[in-house]
């Protein structure tokens, strides 16, 4: 079996992409949307993003991305597009060669892009798998979504069925807990953590109140942060098979429908979301992302050369 983290995918001379994962071993959790929403804001901040998708059994991912081209071809909208990959499954017969030709894939997708963007963000599959695990060693920041239920609780920690407490960790955070070894191992980094409680429930709860004990023990055992995600909401869904985001505008040009306090509420808390996570955003880029927003506006102010130039 190939080595879990290639040092030659990680460099540290400071020039590489920051590396955003999303992943968790259990399915329905969201990882695809909140990929999407956090690819999406980077673009909308002049990040330089590409995207890889290494679940090409179902690519979510994948066809979210094409539903936004052809969306914004569709309504004749300029929609922000990542460079985007997805990482084919090997098929050969023996495991060895299907890791080998999957990391061979990845591995070009790395390297076509880790030096020209500002960000790679990946998505993985539900499950265990050789990329799945590749990819979390090489996470900056990994997110994980998790719905906020003991159900899906149980992918990272165990806890006792009459008090709840935490009495062990589970076969994903050991997983992870490996992958940041490696990763130290590689160039002394440590990635950051954050769990992502999606699908809140709207009104306090007893469950709701356990489940935040629970990974605030986790957190003090693994080193870990936790964060408010996305509520439970139809819109999110509605989103999808037209591209867009809670972060794209609001109106009935792009949306194709009339906007509702949904909507509003969801841009809201998408926006909320990306501050906690703390990525490392290019101040440039935002100035670039600034100035393009002005000249499509049709702003008075001029555009300066400054506003455009990377330095």
């Amino acid at each position: 079996m190939l080595a879990m983290v290639d040092p030659g995918l990680i460099a540290d001379d400071g020039t590489s992409a920051h590396v955003v994962v999303l992943g968790n071993e259990k399915g329905g959790s969201g990882k695809s949307t909140t990929a999407m929403h956090v690819a999406v804001a980077l673009m909308k901040a002049g990040q330089r993003v590409a995207t890889i998708d290494l679940d090409s059994r179902q690519r979510t991912f994948t066809r979210y991305i094409e539903h936004r081209r052809a969306w914004g071809r569709r309504r004749k909208v300029e929609l922000e597009l990542p460079v985007h990959f997805c990482i084919a499954r090997g098929e050969r017969d023996k495991v060895e060669d299907n890791e080998a030709e999957e990391f061979a894939g990845f591995a070009k997708a790395i390297t076509t892009v880790e030096h020209t963007h500002d960000f790679v963000v990946i998505d993985t599959p539900g499950s265990d798998s050789y990329l799945n695990r590749l990819a979390h060693s090489m996470a900056d920041t990994l997110i994980t979504p998790l719905n906020d239920s003991f159900v899906d609780f149980d992918v990272l920690g165990t806890v006792d069925p009459l008090t709840y407490g935490l009495t062990g960790t589970s076969h994903y955070s050991e997983m992870v807990r490996e992958a940041r070894r490696q990763r130290r191992i590689v160039d002394g980094r440590v990635m950051d953590w954050i769990v992502v409680r999606n699908r809140l429930s709207m009104l306090g709860s007893r469950n709701k109140r356990l489940v935040a004990d629970g990974l605030n023990d986790l957190a003090l055992r693994l080193g870990l942060r936790f964060i408010d995600g996305f509520a439970e909401r139809v819109v999110y869904r509605e989103l999808f098979p037209r591209g867009l985001t809670a972060l794209d505008q609001i109106d009935e040009t792009t949306l194709g429908t009339r906007p509702s306090l949904s909507h509003l509420t969801a841009q809201k808390e998408v926006g909320a979301l990306l501050d906690a996570l703390k990525l490392p955003i290019d101040e440039r880029g935002r100035r670039r992302a600034w100035a393009r927003a002005e000249w499509f506006a049709g702003a008075d102010r001029p555009i300066e050369v400054e506003d455009v130039l990377s330095d």
